[in-house]
């Protein structure tokens, strides 16, 4: 049961970090195309820059950062200091390993709350993007699915640290 939890929340975060990877490129291209469009103005030749290129930035940026955050809870990725993890006994840093996974879930669990509140609340009164009124709540659903994921992949980590604590050994199947 516990490598098929694995396999899938793997999957998920991979998934996630691939639509991350996905939007940065889509922003990257963008980016290009609206410089080498502006350059081409006084020219008078080409498309000339993209007007929604801000919004777009914006709204791909910050869903990239919440596609990303559940493989990198899922590695182990966050910052963390290890200075002392050395010294301490091993029921120690498992116990301590546990604190830090259920506070990400946590944070996870929060910000996915917060963020279904603000997209409601940006559908409910129709508010736009200033520039090429793209509807604000689309960003916030861009968002939602990878904090949604992100909460989801959390919650896996607690019980991967639970079983660690407990003393299972299989704790962490090999992964590609």
């Amino acid at each position: 049961m516990y490598a098929r939890l694995f396999r899938i929340a793997d999957a998920l975060a991979r998934g996630m970090a691939y639509l991350g990877g996905a939007a940065l490129l889509v922003i990257v291209v963008l980016t290009c195309v609206s410089i080498v469009g502006r350059a081409l103005v006084p020219l008078d030749i080409g498309i000339g820059p993209i007007r929604a290129i801000y919004d777009l930035t914006e709204i791909g940026m910050a869903a990239a950062v919440f596609a990303f955050l559940p493989l990198c809870q899922l590695r182990r990725g966050h910052a963390s200091v290890d200075l002392f993890k050395p010294l301490y006994p091993t029921v120690l840093n498992r116990l301590l390993d546990l604190l830090f996974d259920a506070g990400m879930l946590f944070i996870a669990v929060i910000g996915a709350w917060r963020l279904t509140l603000g997209m409601l609340d940006k559908l409910r009164y129709g508010e736009t993007t200033l520039i090429a009124q793209i509807p604000v709540w689309q960003g916030y659903a861009a968002s939602l699915l990878g904090a949604v994921v992100f909460a989801l992949v959390a919650g896996f980590c607690v019980l991967r640290s639970l079983r660690t604590l407990g003393g299972k050994t299989d704790a962490e199947p090999e992964h590609v």
